[in-house]
């Protein structure tokens, strides 16, 4: 008999510990600094991207700093977190010129796998990349 109890108490322990976890990552998902680092025309510029995930777990809101540290914001942010989808888009005004980049990641631990995409002059480009989430906003396992 006090076997039995013994493993309820262990499924019980371990059942909360799972849950516990799983509330975690609920409760961070994509929130917080992320940092890339692009090349082009053999330059390399490091770039970050702050999203706040709402109380609804599906809204997203954050910014992305532009040219000579301008925050530009995102727009339409959503997070679907049985597929750890992560979408928005960011308009950039340059010189009277509106550009719009729509980016879809895929959160997984400590990284996002993201596709961005943009027309310009009615072509359009495509670059994918990997963000890591910034080492200061990593929780203790």
């Amino acid at each position: 008999m006090k076997w039995l109890l013994m493993i309820a108490l262990a499924c019980g322990i371990t059942g909360l510990a799972v849950s516990a976890r799983a509330d975690d990552k609920k409760a961070t998902g994509p929130t917080g600094t992320w940092k890339w680092t692009v090349e082009n025309n053999g330059k390399s510029r490091d770039l970050s991207l702050k999203l706040e995930l709402d109380k609804d777990g599906k809204t997203l809101t954050g910014s992305m700093p532009g040219r000579q540290g301008a925050e530009t914001k995102i727009a339409d942010g959503k997070f679907d977190m049985e597929k750890g989808l992560i979408t928005f888009t960011i308009t950039r005004d340059r010189n009277g010129t509106k550009t719009t980049t729509t980016y879809t990641g895929t959160l997984k631990d400590d990284s996002i796998k993201f596709k961005s995409e943009t027309e310009v002059n009615g072509e359009k480009r495509a670059m994918d990349f990997e963000a890591k989430r910034a080492t200061e906003e990593k929780k203790d396992k």
